[in-house]
């Protein structure tokens, strides 16, 4: 469908069985400025906004078959248009009841040119309006996804930089994202929530970059030092990442990914409520990875075991909702990571 109209100006169609009525009408919309079009009917008037378009069709109710009602509600299911209605029936028609199928005005007849072209004028400045605020939101939803696009490549590059430092664990931290993405889906929560949890399951290691190389791959069992600067990569990894303005708390994710909710885990001891849900998500899609993969100082643990460790705690080091969703991926819905 082409919305014809002259040197950008609206088109307004007009919709009447009275062939005077229709003419009058014409004629004061375009002593007002605006392009306009007539139809004797309903058929008539859809053939029209087929081939020319409208900004505003303004119909008569009571019409032979097609009446103003259907041919309103044909407007706004099938056009881009505004619908004023006009009937000498007020009595028959409410207004609230009118103006519940989409249309943007109702007159009752006769209806007075100059009121008319007021209202025409007020629902052409509503169109307007709502027009410059959907194009200003596709303008902030495009500048949201390059940026979202931007973030995620920076994200990539760390952790590139990550595996670099750490290779007997590449791949570990998108295997962890995509397990966490996974359980919060299952969980049932909302798409936004879902990609937070997945963009710091991205770089929930992030600290391990301040940590020295050899500890990182030492093939044996790390000493009890060795070990306590390993536990400081999550306050390293918020160090980095709290500066930064993601759309979500990953620099608090990444804090919490080792916290135990009976207060057993680390840096800060937390208990319960006080550790995030997307933390808690990620703590458990840690577990089982770093548990199911191979590392430096062990050969794999195996899926079977790391099931069995979150299942075991399940409501004493992890959360039970989340052991739930993550047990549920693997034995009935063929999770594989």
């Amino acid at each position: 469908m082409n919305n014809e109209k002259e040197h950008g100006q609206p088109h307004i169609l007009v919709v009447d069985d009275e062939e005077t009525l229709r003419y009058l009408i014409r004629e004061g919309v375009e002593r007002s400025g605006y392009g306009c079009s007539v139809a004797s009917d309903g058929l008539e008037a859809l053939k029209i906004l087929e081939e020319k378009g409208a900004d505003v069709v303004i119909s008569d109710i009571m019409m032979p078959g097609m009446d103003g009602i259907e041919l309103a509600k044909r407007v706004k299911d099938e056009h881009d248009a505004d619908v004023i209605l006009i009937t000498g029936f007020i009595d028959e028609y409410s207004y609230d009841k009118v103006i519940e199928i989409g249309v943007s005005d109702f007159l009752e007849k006769p209806i007075g040119m100059h009121e008319l072209i007021l209202r025409l004028r007020r629902v052409l400045r509503e169109r307007t309006n709502i027009r410059e605020r959907n194009r200003a939101e596709e303008e902030l939803r495009d500048s949201l996804k390059k940026l979202r696009t931007a973030m995620e490549s920076i994200v990539e590059a760390l952790v590139l930089a990550i595996e670099k430092k750490d290779p007997y664990t590449s791949g570990h931290q998108k295997r962890v994202a995509t397990f966490a993405g996974a359980i919060a889906k299952e969980m049932g929560l909302p798409q936004d929530q879902i990609d937070g949890v997945r963009m710091a399951a991205m770089i929930h290691d992030i600290g391990k970059n301040a940590i020295p190389g050899q500890i990182l791959s030492k093939p044996a069992e790390l000493t009890k030092l060795e070990m306590g600067m390993i536990k400081e990569h999550p306050q390293i990894g918020y160090d980095i990442l709290k500066g930064i303005e993601f759309p979500w708390p990953v620099a608090q994710m990444v804090l919490q990914h080792h916290e135990r909710i009976d207060g057993s885990g680390y840096p800060q001891g937390l208990l319960g409520d006080a550790i995030y849900l997307a933390a808690k998500i990620l703590g458990v899609a840690d577990v089982v990875e770093a548990m199911a993969s191979h590392r430096p100082y062990r050969a794999s643990l195996g899926l079977e075991r790391a099931m069995e460790e979150i299942s075991k705690n399940s409501g004493i080091l992890y959360d039970p909702d989340v052991v739930d969703a993550g047990l549920r991926l693997f034995r009935e819905k063929g999770f594989e990571f």
